[in-house]
């Protein structure tokens, strides 16, 4: 019961009590069902940060192609930016790369409400026109 309780009330005391019961091998001690727990969310986190980055990265390549007049320096660094931490995320966790496509898919249809409220318009393809290697590539801004 405690375990559970100062889990639920002071998760950095909580972390350093089970960081501290594993690296003694008090195995019997730790809270195996909240570790279990932080441990997927830890996973999930990854994940949504993965499909945060592609929604943004997305979104400036719509900007990009379909407001070419209002095209900027900024607007070109985030698109590199964000390949740039999106290369560094997939290294770091190259268990997401196959998830890449479905990804993409699913965070299609936020990507283009971002760029509808971003530029007023609302004639983005129903489906992403950008290749998997198009939105990863450091060459390719859509046209």
């Amino acid at each position: 019961m405690m375990k559970s309780s100062t889990h639920e009330n002071d998760f950095y005391a909580w972390t350093q009590e089970q960081a501290h019961l594993l690296k003694t091998g008090q195995l019997q001690q730790i809270d195996r069902q909240n570790i279990a727990e932080e441990l997927e969310d830890m996973g999930c986190f990854e994940k949504r940060q993965l499909e945060s980055r592609l929604e943004v990265l997305i979104m400036h390549l719509l900007k990009w192609q379909f407001q070419p007049n209002l095209r900027s320096r900024s607007w070109e660094l985030t698109i590199k930016e964000q390949r740039l931490r999106l290369e560094k995320l997939l290294q770091k966790n190259p268990s997401l790369q196959p998830n890449l496509t479905e990804i993409i898919e699913d965070i299609y249809p936020l990507a283009t409400l971002s760029a509808e409220r971003e530029t007023g318009l609302s004639l983005f393809p129903e489906t992403c026109p950008y290749t998997l290697t198009d939105i990863l590539s450091p060459e390719f801004f859509p046209e």
